[in-house]
Order: structure tokens, then C-alpha cells, then sequence
């Protein structure tokens, strides 16, 4: 029963991913709590248990999410690079930090993180300006703090890079398409930070590879792999305003119960 929800989550965070380049890790987190609590994991870990596993499965959504606007050719691969820089260092840096964070109070932050993102979806808050994106520093600066916070966060960095992209004159499509492309080295370099911060940990699950659990990874990439390239068809199609509001009162639902856990 437990790989069944695994895989149907699966499916959702997919299709996630592609359609808002939002990686699915905010469905993902909140599952991965509920399920491994349900197995009696620790409650010392069980947040970066979830926040890892999320980020490992981001991995295969993000790489399927690439392939198909590549082939709608919206990613800007200049400025994919120099974020990409950026990213591995803030990504490792971040996961470093989560690892210094309790459980508890990391789920409280991530609570906190998921209200702010159900505001900023419901009501479309995107920046907006006719300045150019920045040179290369910049570039790297924003990939650094964005690594860093999608690595505590457990996401691919989407609901962070889609704004910023979109406030330096980026066209949404193309923000999507490019978030969705630095979301794989933010995902591959925080995951990593996550197996090396919960090495030898007590109280892990079995098949664990330090805050990494591969059955619920297993199960979820079987058909985020999937669905990703199909959210992704659906970006480049329909007005995705509606379905951000539903997706955002989910948010909201999610955070108040972190927030109150």
C-alpha cells in the first residue's frame, strides 16, 4: 500500500515539475513525513529522511522535466551555466546546514516556507522589471543562495529560480523550461550532501543511504519520470493560473499542519 501512494505521488510531483519547474518537492516532503512516520522512524531524522529522499527523486524528474523543453527549445543554457555554478556550492552548503537544524523545528521552517510559496502562486506575485538578467557574478550569486535554500527546503529550486528569472525579463515559458534544467544539479548536489550528512546516523530505515530511503525513491521516480514530460507538454499549451491557485490552497494545508505537528 505504501508503494501504491509512492507511485501516485509520483505521477503528481511529475507532472509538477514540468508544468511549474517546481521540482514536486513540496508534495514530496510532506508525503515522505506522513508515510515514514508511519513506519515509526525516529523522529531525530525523520525530516531529513524525507527532505534527502525528496531531493534524490528530483533527480529523475528534473532530468525527464529537461528533456522535454528541450525539445520545445525554451532553455537558455547561457544563463542555465553560471547559476549551475552557483548552485553546487549552495546546494552542499545547505545541506550541511539542514543537518545542523532539528527535526522539528526544520519541519516548522519548511511549514513556514510552503505558506509563503501558496501566497505567492495564489495571487501570482511575480516580480516585475525590464532589467536584463545579470552578468555572469550575478548569475552565480542567485544559483548559490537558490542551491542553498531548495537544499533545506527539499525542492529543485523552481518556486526560487522562476521568479528571479521572470524579475530579470526572462518570458515565463522560457523561466520554466530553464528553472526545470538548473533544478538537476541543484537535486544530484543536495541529494549527495544529504547521503554524506546522515552517514552512520541511528535510527535510519533499512535501504537507507545516509538521509536517503531507495524503496520510496524507487517508487516515486517509477512514474515522476514519467508524468514530468507531461506537465511539461501541458507548460507550453494551457494558462497554468487556475491549477497554481489549487495547487497553492494544497500549500496552505500543508504548511499549517507542519506548522502545528
Amino acid at each position: 500500500m505504501e508503494f501504491v501512494l509512492y507511485l501516485v505521488v509520483g505521477a503528481l510531483s511529475g507532472v509538477l515539475a514540468g508544468l511549474f519547474g517546481v521540482g514536486g518537492g513540496l508534495i514530496l516532503v510532506p508525503v515522505l513525513v506522513y508515510s515514514l512516520a508511519a513506519q515509526g522512524v525516529s523522529a531525530d531524522v525523520l525530516t531529513h529522511v524525507a527532505v534527502g529522499t525528496s531531493l534524490a527523486t528530483i533527480v529523475f524528474t528534473s532530468v525527464n522535466s529537461v528533456l522535454a523543453h528541450q525539445k520545445h527549445g525554451a532553455i537558455l543554457w547561457p544563463l542555465v551555466k553560471p547559476i549551475s555554478l552557483g548552485v553546487l556550492a549552495g546546494a552542499a552548503l545547505g545541506a550541511m546546514t539542514a543537518s545542523m537544524i532539528q527535526g522539528p523545528m526544520l519541519q516548522k521552517i519548511i511549514g513556514v516556507f510552503a505558506l509563503s510559496m501558496a501566497v505567492q502562486m495564489a495571487f501570482n506575485l511575480t516580480p516585475k522589471t525590464r532589467r536584463p538578467p545579470p552578468a555572469t557574478p550575478g548569475l552565480v550569486a542567485a544559483g548559490g543562495i537558490i542551491g542553498w535554500a531548495s537544499a533545506i527546503f527539499g525542492i529543485a529550486g523552481g518556486s526560487l529560480t522562476v521568479p528571479f528569472l521572470v524579475w530579470r525579463s526572462t518570458d515565463m515559458k522560457k523561466a520554466v523550461a530553464t528553472s526545470a534544467a538548473c533544478g538537476v544539479p541543484i537535486a544530484l548536489a543536495a541529494a549527495i550532501g544529504y547521503v554524506v550528512t546522515g552517514w552512520g546516523m541511528q535510527g535510519l530505515p533499512a535501504w537507507s543511504t545516509g538521509f536517503v530511503y531507495w524503496p520510496a525513491v524507487a517508487g516515486l521516480a517509477a512514474t515522476s519520470m514519467l508524468f514530468a514530460r507531461v506537465g511539461a507538454k501541458l507548460a507550453h499549451r494551457l494558462n497554468p493560473l487556475l491549477l497554481k491557485r489549487l495547487f497553492a490552497l494544497m500549500l496552505v494545508v500543508v504548511g499549517c499542519n507542519f506548522l502545528l505537528r
